[in-house]
C-alpha cells in the first residue's frame, strides 16, 4: 500500500484550474517533493491531501484513507506544517509544543516525554522556557516541525519548509528533515522552489507547473536523462535569431532546445565539438554571442528543459493568493 496516492485529482477556483488532473503515488518511507515555481498548485494539493480543501474531481488516499470519504482518519496519520509559522511568540516553546498535544489528544501519562523527545531532536532543549519571540526564524520553524511529530504521525506534510530562511539555515532544516526521516521511518511529502532542496532532500521529485505535473523521477535519473552537458547563451536581439535557432536545431549532437527570454539553453552530448559548430553558424548569420557556457545538468536545467523557464520567485501570485484566500476562511 502506498501511503499516498491520487488519480485524476483536479482543483479549480472559479475559472482557474490550480490541479489539473494529477496522478501520482508515494511510497511508505520515502521522502517525495513537489518542485514549481509559486503558484504551480504544489500547496493547493497538499490542503487536499491535508483535507483542508475538498478537490474538484479525482481521488486521494492517505495512509489508506479516502481525504473525502475519510478526513478524520487521514488527520490521525498525519502531521502538517504549514509555510507559514504557526507558534504562538508569547508562549515558550514547551508551552507551545504541550499546546500541541492537547490539541492532538495525546494521552497525558505520555505528553511530557514526547515533547522531551522532539525537543532533543530538534536540539531545542536548551531554549524550551524561553518565549518564541526572542528564537531566530530557524528556531521558529523547527518549533512548527516539532509540533508536527508529537503524535507521531506515518506521513509529514512540509509546506515550503524552509522559505524566508538565510542559506545556513536552510542547510540546517535539511539536517533536521534527514534526521526525522531516519528516526521515525516516516514518509514525507515536501513542497518547495528550491533546487538544491529537492535535490538534496528527495528520494524522488514531481516537477510540476501550471497545476500540471511534467515529470516524476529520482534526481539523479532526471539529470542523467538530460544528456551529458548544458550550453547556455545569449545573443545580440537580431532578425536572423529564428534562423539561427533553426541552425542549430541542424546539429546532431544537440538533444534539445529551449528558450527562455534572450537566453539560449542547448542540451548536448559532446558540448565541446559542438561549441565550435554554434561559433561558426553565428559567424555565417553575421550574429554577436554575448556570453557562452558549458556545464553539466542540474535540477535547473531538467525544469527548464519540461517547462521552458526557470522558477522565478514572482510567478504564479494569482494562485498563492487565492490559496492564502482559502486558507484564511477555513481557519474563520
Amino acid at each position: 500500500m502506498y501511503s499516498i496516492e491520487t488519480k485524476s485529482l483536479s482543483k479549480s477556483f472559479g475559472d482557474v484550474k490550480a490541479v489539473d488532473d494529477i496522478s501520482f503515488y508515494v511510497e511508505s518511507g520515502e521522502i517525495f517533493g513537489f518542485l514549481g515555481p509559486n503558484g504551480a498548485g504544489k500547496s493547493t494539493t497538499m490542503m487536499i491531501l491535508t483535507t483542508l480543501l475538498k478537490p474538484t474531481s479525482g481521488h486521494a488516499l492517505v495512509s489508506g484513507f479516502d481525504v473525502r470519504r475519510n478526513p478524520k482518519q487521514v488527520r490521525e496519520k498525519i502531521g502538517y506544517v504549514q509555510q507559514e509559522t504557526t507558534v504562538d511568540e508569547y508562549l515558550t516553546g514547551r508551552e507551545n509544543l504541550l499546546l500541541q498535544a492537547r490539541l492532538n489528544h495525546i494521552p497525558k501519562d505520555q505528553i511530557d516525554s514526547r515533547i522531551d523527545e522532539v525537543l532533543e531532536l530538534i536540539e531545542l532543549s536548551d531554549k524550551q522556557n524561553e518565549p518564541v519571540v526572542t528564537y531566530s526564524g530557524g528556531m521558529r520553524k523547527r518549533l512548527d516541525i516539532a509540533g508536527g511529530l508529537l503524535h507521531r504521525p506515518k506521513v509529514l506534510f512540509l509546506d515550503e519548509p524552509t522559505v524566508g530562511l538565510d542559506i545556513q539555515t536552510r542547510r540546517k532544516i535539511w539536517e533536521y528533515i534527514k534526521k526525522i526521516h531516519e528516526e521515525f521511518e516516516m514518509t514525507i511529502f515536501l513542497t518547495t522552489h528550491y533546487m538544491e532542496e529537492a535535490d538534496q532532500l528527495c528520494d524522488r521529485i514531481g516537477i510540476i507547473d501550471g497545476g500540471k505535473i511534467q515529470i516524476i523521477d529520482s534526481p539523479q535519473n532526471m539529470k542523467s536523462a538530460m544528456g551529458n552537458e548544458v550550453i547556455s547563451l545569449s545573443i545580440e536581439n537580431t532578425e536572423s535569431e529564428k534562423l539561427f535557432l533553426s541552425e542549430l536545431e541542424k546539429i546532431e549532437l544537440i538533444n534539445k532546445i529551449n528558450q527562455d527570454q534572450n537566453k539560449i539553453i542547448l542540451f548536448a552530448s559532446k558540448g565541446t565539438e559542438v561549441i565550435p559548430k554554434i561559433f561558426q553558424i553565428s559567424s555565417d548569420l553575421k550574429i554577436k554571442i554575448i556570453s557562452i557556457s558549458l556545464t553539466q545538468p542540474t535540477l535547473d536545467d531538467v525544469f527548464i528543459s519540461y517547462t521552458g523557464h526557470e522558477i522565478r520567485e514572482e510567478e504564479g501570485g494569482f494562485n498563492r493568493r487565492r490559496e492564502h484566500a482559502k486558507m484564511k476562511r477555513l481557519r474563520a
